[in-house]
Parts: structure tokens; sequence; C-alpha cells
């Protein structure tokens, strides 16, 4: 429970938000038009620095990739006789990357960039972080403890995350938060403004795989004087599903998808070298362990049992995305409070995507929680993030703002 009277309730946190609506429609709206895909978001990072000046907060920038990390110092008296290493802190994230994407909706926002878009909704995320960063600064004299702000790039794929926490972003406070909090927007779900998450695991690791074959070129009238790698390569796209069905127990969830395959060069030539690459997504490391052991044992046997040479190797990206559960009962407490409890959904299954806000989930207790974002009322209408159609309502950026302001109150109240 919030233990000060003089704190801002999650309620007058919303009224709050909604006075900021356009303000943070705007602000969503020049970042979607000017996206910017990896680690080195120059653009992104000044308009975000521009938001964050004459708040208060404390700025630094990354080394290793454009990022931001912002304090701000609470002013609660309860906080005059406490150390600076023992304050409360918490730490509140929004992804900054965009996707190589070519957008095809027609929104008079529309990226401006070709092949790039912001199509999994970090646009919304940067906007709703800053106008809980304003609300935040708004009451710093009555907050009892500091907020660490993490504006990250690289989400998609760079593992921004690490090069934040290598340059410090968990101890930028002084001390590691108490909790850490982040939301993403979904386009394809629904209803409009539902929040929901769950405890445990929410989204899977991300694993890369690898497969080169590699045999003798030749010509395609006489594969017999050739050592073909094609051949091989497709048994193992094929069996490779079978083996994933052979490797996990159905209780324990796991997919392998096989998302490029590259061979030869003419329909006459048989190519020395055929390969492929695809995304094994799981929830628990053991059976991680298990999969990698039998995917790249199966890929090296297949290409030994036709006489060729086999580089198979298996890269592990992010980790599982884990809940903490005290903090899914906080995330549920404070959305009552902010939206209403019939906003709250508690999901009864994992997702399969991935995240690198894994990476502060190991280090920090924390959640990640969802909110359905799609601006269609028709659930046919509503494509996946990635998708080039990709579109989400400005109208969730107040109720996403609200909601990290109540997640990072009630973290410091009850710290």
């Amino acid at each position: 429970m919030i233990s000060s009277p003089r704190t801002p309730t999650p309620s007058d946190a919303l009224a709050r938000a909604r006075a900021l609506g356009d303000d943070l429609s705007a602000l969503r709206h020049d970042l979607h038009a000017h996206p910017e895909i990896g680690l080195h978001l120059p653009r992104t990072q000044g308009v975000l620095l521009d938001a964050l000046a004459g708040l208060g907060y404390e700025t630094t920038t990354g080394t290793g990739c454009t990022s931001i990390t912002a304090v701000l110092r609470g002013g609660a008296p309860s906080l005059a006789a406490v150390a600076d290493t023992d304050r409360p802190a918490v730490l509140l994230r929004a992804d900054m990357d965009a996707l190589p994407v070519h957008e095809e909706v027609d929104v008079p926002f529309r990226s401006v960039v070709d092949g790039a878009m912001h199509a999994c909704g970090h646009d919304l995320h940067m906007a709703a972080l800053i106008g809980a960063a304003r609300l935040l600064a708004e009451r710093v004299d009555e907050l009892p403890g500091d907020v660490v702000l993490m504006l990250q790039p690289g989400e998609e794929g760079y593992d921004g995350a690490s090069v934040m926490i290598a340059e410090g972003v968990l101890e930028a406070a002084g001390r590691r938060p108490d909790a850490a909090w982040a939301a993403h927007v979904f386009s394809s779900t629904g209803p409009r403004g539902m929040v929901s998450t769950r405890p445990g695991p929410l989204l899977a690791s991300s694993n890369l795989l690898e497969v080169v074959v590699r045999g003798a070129g030749g010509h395609g009238s006489a594969p017999e004087r050739a050592a073909d790698p094609v051949p091989a390569l497709c048994e193992m796209v094929l069996g490779l599903q079978a083996r994933m069905t052979r490797s996990a127990s159905p209780f324990d969830p796991a997919v392998l998808s096989v998302c490029q395959v590259q061979a030869g060069t003419a329909d006459s030539i048989i190519p020395a070298t055929a390969s492929m690459a695809g995304t094994l997504r799981c929830f628990d490391v053991a059976v991680l362990d298990r999969l990698e052991d039998d995917v790249l044992r199966y890929c090296r046997g297949v290409g030994a049992a036709h006489g060729l040479e086999v580089d198979a190797s298996l890269l592990r990206e992010y980790p599982v995305t884990v809940n903490d559960a005290g903090a899914v009962d906080v995330a549920e407490d404070v959305v009552a409070s902010v939206l209403g409890a019939d906003r709250f959904e508690r999901l009864e299954r994992p997702l399969t995507g991935a995240e690198d806000f894994s990476r502060v989930l190991e280090a920090v207790p924390g959640a990640m929680v969802f909110v359905a974002a799609s601006p269609h009322d028709d659930d046919a209408a509503k494509p996946d993030n990635h998708s080039p159609l990709a579109a989400f309502d400005d109208a969730v950026l107040p109720d996403v703002a609200a909601v990290l302001t109540g997640l990072a109150t009630r973290t410091l109240a009850g710290a």
C-alpha cells in the first residue's frame, strides 16, 4: 500500500496523464515518422533528451549505444536521514529501436525512412515513459525514493539491455532498484486498453540455430560426381520438426522454426555449400540444454550420413523473461486502482516471443505487462507486431503513463 498521504495516488496520476495526452501523441508521431534501427539511434536519443530537459533528471548517455539513463531523486521528508545507498529505487524501462520493415499503414505520421518502421510499438513505449517521467517530476518533492529511467536501444536482436547493464544502468541510483517495470503494447490483441501479464515465465528464450552443410559442387546433370549439400539440408529442415517432438516433453513447450534456407546460384549447378538459420524458443534452461545437444547432433549426423561436413551452432540470445510473482500482484493492484479491475487480465500461458528486458529481470525483481493497443475493433483487422500493417492507438498512451507512474510510486512507498 502507499505509505504516505502526500504520495500521489494512481487515480490522480491518470487524470494528470490524460491532460498530457496531446503532447504524448505528438511525441509518439514524431518518433514514429523517424525510426532508427539497432544500437545507434542519434535522432531518437536527441528527441528524448529534449523531452526530459528541465524535469530535474540526472541524465547520462551510453558509450556502447545511444542509450539514456535518467535518475530522479525523490525529495520526501522521510528520506532526510536515509543514506544514499539505502534510498528506495525503482526502474522503468522503454525500448527505442525500430524494425527493418517498410511501413504500409496509411497514417499522417507514416515512416519517412524507407525500410524502417516502428512495427513493434516502441514509439509508444518511449512516449508513455516520457509521460510517466513528467508525472513523477511534478511530485518529486513527495517521492519517497529515486526513479531510474532506462531508455534502451537495440532490443530487436541487438541485446541493448546487456550493453546498458554493463555500463551501469542498474546501479545508476547508487544501489540496485527494488523493482523494475516495463510495458509492451500489442497490435493484435484486444480489447483495446486491456493490461495483461502473468507470474513466472512470460516470454520464451530466443536461440539462433545456424547450420552450414559443406560438400563439393558440380553439374546438375551428373550429381554422382558431386557431393550435393541440398538434399541433406532439406532432410534436416524436415527432420528437425520430428526431432523436437522426440526431444522435449509435450509438457515442456518448445518451438523450432527454420526461417532462412540458402543454396545455389543457378538451376544446373550443384552448390558446394547450403545453409539454414532458424529460431529455437522454450521456457526452461534444462529443456534448452537437451534440445541444443539433440538438434546439433542430429544435423551433424545427417551430414555424416551423406558424407558431408556440417558446421552447426546454437547461439543463446535472450533468456526467458520471468516475472516475479509478488510484482505481478502489485501490477494487478495498481492497474485496478488506475484503470479499474476490469482492465487487468492474468494470462494462462506465456508467449513464445522474446525480450531482452529478461536481462533486467534476471538481476532485479519486477514484471513486464502487455497492453492491447490496436485501433481496430475487428480481430480480423489486427495484424501482429512486426507486420508492415501493425497499427497502434494513441489513446492508450495516458493509460500506460499512469500505470507506470503508479508502479513507480507503489514500489517506492513499499520498499
